[in-house]
């Protein structure tokens, strides 16, 4: 549990905690309607949610205001989850994108998990909003990635963290400084303070549309380009390409796809792939990813 000069130690149970649901957003009217609906049919309720938003041109703004979701001014995505985490009143604080879809009892099992497990900040495993083989692929291989480098460097995607309130505000929430790896940031200076773990007991559907709009290998050279960073324990305070925010459209099949759906295919006629697959099978298994 949470142990610094800055906040004392605390165990208080799942039911006794109240949680609020912060989702940042810019022009997400094509994926919030889908995460509203889901956190309404939760079979344990959130008890706010706040969508901070960073100026919508699209109607998301609007929405949130007919659906009586309050609405705060957002910003980039770690303004707009501390604005959120400082207009909440929850003692638990879930930070979910626009473009995920939990399952009914997705809340019910992250809270009961991590209150066993006495965790101060954790993320879940992930599957794929759209169910393509690639997708799957890339899901697999970023939870066996996460759980492998958990002990040396604690990864939680920013599109679903779960954090007590104390140990966000003992790190100062999310440093508003980086455009890249905040999310990393954040995990690795709770770290320091509290225990932090990634949560099994379900996963949370999540929108691959960054794949599909910028292709497999652009993003993963991206990604391992900040990777190196989190390795070092750095944050990432400059990059050598853009980072986008908003600009994203309901998810498009990667061009990336086409070419590996051909050498697959031809990969398997050849029976090249299927030792490969096997292993792969069973490593997954093994990690029930």
């Amino acid at each position: 549990m949470l142990t610094s000069d800055m906040s004392p130690a605390i165990a208080p149970e799942a039911s006794k905690q109240s949680l609020a649901v912060i989702i940042p957003t810019l022009n997400e009217i094509a994926y919030l309607p889908g995460l509203l609906d889901a956190l309404r049919t939760q079979t344990r309720l959130p008890d706010e949610v706040l969508v901070a938003d960073a100026g919508s041109t699209d109607g998301t703004a609007d929405l949130a205001r007919m659906r009586d979701i309050r609405l705060i001014p957002g910003g980039m995505p770690a303004v707009a989850r501390n604005a959120g985490a400082h207009a909440a009143g929850g003692d638990l604080l879930l930070f979910l994108d626009a473009d995920v879809l939990p399952p009914p009892d997705f809340i019910a099992l992250i809270l009961e998990e991590f209150e066993r497990k006495e965790y101060d900040v954790a993320t879940c495993l992930i599957t794929a909003l759209d169910e393509n083989p690639l997708d799957r692929v890339i899901c697999k291989g970023t939870n066996l990635y996460f759980r492998i480098m958990q002990p040396v460097s604690p990864h939680a995607p920013g599109f679903c963290i779960l954090s007590r309130r104390t140990a966000h505000e003992t790190i100062g929430g999310f440093d508003e400084s980086l455009r890249l790896s905040e999310d990393t940031d954040y995990v690795r200076r709770a770290k320091r303070f509290g225990k932090i773990g990634i949560l099994t007991s379900t996963r949370i559907p999540v929108s691959m549309r960054r794949v599909g709009k910028e292709g497999l290998f652009r993003l993963g050279l991206k990604y391992a380009w900040c990777e190196v960073y989190a390795l070092m324990g750095k944050p990432v305070r400059a990059a050598p390409f853009e980072y986008q925010f908003g600009a994203f459209s309901p998810c498009q099949s990667s061009t990336d796809w086409v070419f590996i759906k051909t050498f697959t295919s031809l990969g398997q006629r050849m029976q090249f792939w299927i030792p490969l697959l096997r292993f792969g099978r069973n490593i997954w298994g093994r990690f029930n990813l």
